[in-house]
């Protein structure tokens, strides 16, 4: 059977969540992405959003959400991880391994906690259990940014906290190139979820995670900090981490086996 490509959008009171899927295997991951949801989301993009996954994808049918397009004031996490259960539900995601990124991660951390019973397996890649001083320091600047409606300067900070001088190297040119073309006609998203990732704190309930969990880090992680993914490991039983040396908040693009060591952990 070959792979499924869809793009959908679940209705969630007078708005909407966009999805994506890709694959045709039984068995769901389902993947929250950081931040850069605010900005842009996954709409339209299920064949490109495909190609770390495809050669799992006989094997698992991958679901990767955007958060709801339109957002209240005082809109949390705990808000956010809600209606991603609802969503799921509405698709017919009863249960489903679960993987977030950065702020995607810390929606996930919601989610096993006060919906466990949708989780098998949890992958937590460079988030935090509640926003540290690293991490408030580099969101409160990316929010006087957008304040100032300096887009430039976002996505040119946003690069250099999260990928090695290697790699901007390599890749800087064509990052300047994609900023020309990006930019949102609204900030709306990003504020909202930026603010919520301030208030955030689970902290002191991560022993109520009882899905078997890895946590994926780097040793130089500027953008949520290094000892974010150590507090985790201690906080959720029985959890296992795995520290990237030399990588930080990009390993999901940087390191080869990112994708691998996450399937090689849910299979």
């Amino acid at each position: 059977m070959g792979n499924k490509y869809i793009n959908g959008s679940v209705k969630i009171g007078d708005t909407e969540m966009y999805y994506v899927s890709f694959g045709s295997g039984k068995r769901k991951l389902v993947v929250l992405p950081g931040l850069s949801d605010g900005l842009s989301t996954v709409k339209g993009k299920a064949f490109m959003l495909s190609g770390p996954y495809k050669k799992y994808l006989r094997d698992y049918t991958v679901f990767m959400f955007s958060r709801k397009s339109i957002m209240p004031e005082g809109y949390s996490i705990k808000d956010m991880a809600d209606d991603q259960v609802f969503a799921m539900k509405e698709l017919g995601i009863e249960r489903a391994d679960l993987c977030g990124v950065s702020q995607g991660g810390m929606i996930a951390q919601c989610i096993a906690i006060y919906h466990p019973e949708t989780i098998n397996k949890l992958v937590l890649a460079v988030t935090a259990p509640y926003a540290n001083d690293t991490a408030k320091c580099v969101v409160s600047g990316w929010l006087d940014m957008v304040k100032e409606d300096n887009y430039v300067k976002l996505m040119t900070d946003t690069a250099e906290k999260t990928y090695t001088k290697k790699y901007l190297d390599k890749y800087g040119k064509m990052y300047k190139i994609f900023i020309r073309f990006t930019k949102p006609k609204s900030y709306d998203r990003f504020i909202r979820n930026a603010e919520a990732i301030l208030r955030f704190d689970v902290k002191e309930d991560l022993n109520k995670i009882s899905s078997p969990t890895l946590i994926l880090a780097g040793d130089d992680d500027i953008t949520v900090g290094n000892k974010a993914a150590y507090e985790l490991k201690d906080g959720i039983p029985g959890s296992e981490l795995y520290v990237y040396q030399g990588l930080g908040y990009g390993l999901f693009d940087e390191a080869s086996d990112f994708y691998k060591r996450i399937f090689k952990f849910i299979i």
